[in-house]
């Protein structure tokens, strides 16, 4: 017996709700830029600074009781994963108020804990102080990565397609990037480096997803040169919902085992994935495909074809 999430020929009529969803998520989007810039993001040591301190533990490192006794040690936030193997363990603290002295201080505050933690035999393979330079110059490169992948969406999809479609797609992306940004805010989940790779990852999933409606949306437009535009592009979602929704149920099933089971150091990128996935999809829906609506791509198309016509 087969598996069916949808009926063999789905006609849901989407653009019926366009109209709401577009206001919502412009309320949403304005809130979450907002909350980000008040109270702000929970930035991590890649962003804020901090001390790196990598350690080579006599057996497999026991992380869930060390990071338990040093965040007993009052030094703020401290972070701790498998760096290669179980044995090798990276150690990120908080930068500490004050001079070097206060991150040196820190520093041999956390060697004692472990040598009482762990053994003396424990090795403190390599020490380093992200400094605030350092930090600036990674948010301000993370923040151009993002910035960078929205542009060159922009030139594919204009290539690929026509510039309506374009619009559409980073219309839809800017809503998923800044969405994610205030869903980090308002949960306080700590923003690093880690959020700049699925971000990333959000922007292509989304995209991916997005080419294929709009791929199907052309095709449509070629084969039914008088059905109006809102019945069009509702058709066009429902020939691709059964591939949609099949992508992102597999993809949520694979990045929620990894919520659940993959630990701590994966449980942010993992979170904003998932929320990404489903903003993504959501977005593809009612943020890209309605702003064909509204640039009147029908019109535009048939001005194109009936100019083509003309004898030059």
């Amino acid at each position: 017996m087969r598996l069916r999430l949808l009926p063999d020929k789905p006609n849901f009529a989407f653009m019926r709700w366009r109209v709401a969803c577009f206001a919502v998520s412009a309320v949403l989007v304005v809130l979450s830029a907002v909350i980000a810039v008040w109270p702000g993001l929970n930035y991590g040591i890649d962003f804020e600074g901090g001390i790196l301190i990598e350690v080579k533990t006599p057996g497999p490192a026991d992380l869930g009781t060390m990071r338990q006794r040093l965040n007993e040690l009052g030094l703020g936030q401290v972070a701790l994963q498998e760096f290669g193997a179980p044995d090798d363990v990276l150690i990120r603290v908080q930068r500490q108020e004050g001079d070097e002295g206060a991150q040196q201080r820190a520093v041999e505050t956390v060697k004692v804990e472990l040598a009482q933690l762990v053994g003396e035999d424990v090795t403190f393979r390599r020490t380093e102080f992200v400094g605030p330079k350092v930090s600036e110059e990674l948010l301000q490169e993370g923040l151009l990565a993002v910035g960078l992948a929205l542009v060159f969406v922009l030139i594919y999809i204009w290539f690929r397609f026509e510039w309506q479609y374009g619009v559409g797609a980073i219309v839809a992306l800017v809503h998923d990037v800044v969405m994610t940004i205030g869903m980090f805010a308002v949960t306080g989940l700590e923003v690093n480096l880690s959020t700049v790779a699925a971000v990333l990852t959000i922007v292509g999933y989304s995209l991916n997803d997005t080419v294929v409606i709009f791929d199907r949306v052309r095709e449509n437009l070629r084969r039914y040169k008088t059905l109006p535009i809102i019945e069009l592009i509702d058709q066009s979602i429902n020939e691709t919902l059964a591939r949609t929704l099949m992508t992102s149920l597999t993809t949520l099933i694979a990045l929620l085992s990894l919520f659940f089971f993959g630990g701590e150091v994966v449980k942010g990128f993992t979170f904003a994935m998932i929320w990404g996935i489903v903003i993504g999809t959501y977005s593809t829906i009612y943020i890209a495909a309605p702003v064909l609506i509204y640039l009147d791509l029908r019109s535009i198309g048939q001005k194109k074809a009936a100019d083509a016509s003309q004898p030059g």
